[in-house]
């Protein structure tokens, strides 16, 4: 009877494995492992292998990179589960609202920024003294006249 290398019950997997399953380079798990967000282990030929629930892991840092959420945050939200330890239902659920939490400021900001770029357009930025961008409330008249934000390098 032959064995099934493509077995998907293994308790181990290579990088090779988590790579092709979960859609990523091998370079990009090393990266992550780098970075503190997964981890693997060495077997007696000291290459690297991986539990299954680093396929979970690198799922979930997929989805908040994709939504924009900064490595850095993921990193830190992932401390809270320590790598090797699968995460429950419940622990993704308060991680991911967090993140939307996160995800509703930032579109918030980007609509106000968007409303705001529609009265922008109106002032042609020559005298700034109503833009809302980039001078509210004209607080910069205080440095001079003139667009002196134009002129900075």
């Amino acid at each position: 009877m032959k064995k099934n290398l493509n077995n998907s019950n293994k308790r181990e997997l290579t990088s090779g494995d988590v790579a092709q399953r979960c859609g990523v380079a091998v370079s990009t798990l090393h990266f992550y492992e780098r970075k503190g967000l997964i981890s693997s282990y060495r077997n007696s030929g000291n290459q690297r292998r991986y539990t299954r629930d680093v396929l979970r892991r690198v799922a979930v840092i997929k989805i908040a990179q994709r939504i924009g959420i900064p490595l850095a945050t993921i990193s830190d939200s992932l401390m809270q589960y320590p790598p090797g330890k699968r995460m429950s239902p419940k622990e993704w659920a308060v991680l991911s609202q967090q993140w939307r939490e996160e995800l509703d400021r930032r579109i918030e900001t980007l609509i106000h920024l968007r409303d705001d770029l529609d009265g922008c357009i109106g002032c042609g930025c020559l005298s700034m003294e109503d833009c809302p961008l980039r001078n509210p409330g004209d607080r910069l008249s205080v440095q001079g006249t003139g667009a002196i934000l134009l002129d900075v390098k």
